[in-house]
């Protein structure tokens, strides 16, 4: 008897997986010497693997929407898998070259996390609605993923410092996380409570 596969692999998985190997490119880049490669075009090639990732992640979830049988299960766990990690390795490489604040990087990741285990739980209990992604959210993902992409390419262009736009966008992100973050706790520390008196 022959064995199915785990999963079906279709465009958006495709897509979905390249983007997940496309993270040890966006760290690794920076690890090439510079007689080999020169720095800017290193900013440049780890600023453009980046875009690219996020363009496969818009990519992904359009042609699963669109598609009948090319939504899975496995996709929509896979999906915001690969998102988490590519950020949350972008913003680390970014920590090791002194272009984020740790405190930044760890208020982003610990956000992250933090919101993934509240969806999982609320899930769990069949709420999952009260925490679905707001305006806060959605806003914050803008610029964290302006940012980004900012701080990887950080040299100037035409006098314009985007660094510094980078730099700015990111501290924009971390306070919309922080917000974004009460938002969600809110809605479901009652849920909390209930489960708490019922055990």
């Amino acid at each position: 008897m022959k064995l199915k596969p785990p999963f079906r692999m279709n465009v958006p998985m495709a897509l979905t997986w390249a983007r997940i190997a496309m993270i040890p490119l966006v760290i690794g880049i920076f690890y090439v010497p510079a007689r080999v490669l020169d720095p800017h075009l290193v900013n440049q090639i780890a600023c453009a693997v980046f875009v690219l990732a996020a363009v496969t992640d818009a990519l992904d979830g359009f042609l699963a929407r669109r598609y009948e049988g090319w939504a899975t299960r496995m996709g929509a766990f896979l999906d915001p898998v690969a998102d988490k990690l590519l950020v949350s390795a972008a913003l680390v490489a970014l920590v090791g070259l002194d272009r984020c604040d740790m405190a930044v990087a760890m208020i982003i990741i610990g956000r992250e996390i933090t919101v993934t285990a509240l969806r999982e739980w609320m899930a769990k209990i069949g709420e999952s609605g009260l925490v679905k992604v707001n305006w806060f959210g959605k806003i914050k993902t803008i610029a964290q993923m302006t940012a980004i992409p900012c701080l990887l390419w950080y040299d100037p262009v035409y006098g314009f410092s985007v660094a510094l736009a980078g730099e700015v966008l990111l501290w924009i992100a971390a306070l919309l996380t922080v917000y974004s973050m009460y938002v969600y706790l809110r809605a479901a520390v009652p849920y909390f409570e209930e489960q708490r008196v019922k055990n």
